[in-house]
């Protein structure tokens, strides 16, 4: 049996595009460093896994590489927004890359958070460059009635 697989040019551009704008360091569009990028958007995005259960919401991102100081994670407007960057190790006189696969750099996650969720009640735990959120799920909000007067 033989797999096929579809080659999509524009990828390898894209992909040719990052390298370069990597290697010369050139900004990413948050202007955390000089220089302008050709595309602006995130060097990469972690892979992310989320499941629910009847109390709450579980979000895992794959972080290898990573600390927790790598790391902020921030709720506001009900948007919840994972933010980091992975560093690349500095080539010394004594060692050179031959080949870099990984991809190094900063990175942005945004989630619209269900109405049903805690914002203050949220909890986030970094083991073995994983990160785990845990999103309790809030009562909803019972409707209050409102009595009308006619005249």
């Amino acid at each position: 049996m033989t797999n096929i697989t579809r080659w999509n040019p524009v990828n390898e551009f894209e992909d040719l595009i990052n390298r370069y704008n990597r290697y010369f360091g050139l900004a990413r569009g948050n202007g955390e460093r000089e220089g302008k990028d050709l595309f602006s958007r995130s060097d990469w995005a972690p892979a992310v896994d989320i499941r629910e259960t009847p109390e709450a919401f579980y979000i895992e991102a794959e972080l290898p590489g990573m600390s927790k100081d790598d790391v902020k994670v921030t709720v506001q407007d009900g948007v919840l927004s994972i933010r980091g960057e992975r560093k690349q190790e500095e080539e010394t006189s004594d060692s050179k890359h031959h080949r870099v696969e990984r991809i190094y750099g900063s990175f942005l996650r945004r989630f619209t958070l269900p109405e049903n969720v805690d914002e203050n009640n949220i909890q986030a735990n970094f083991k073995d460059g994983i990160l785990s959120l845990t999103l309790t799920k809030a009562e909803p909000a019972e409707p209050k009635a409102i009595e009308v007067d006619v005249q």
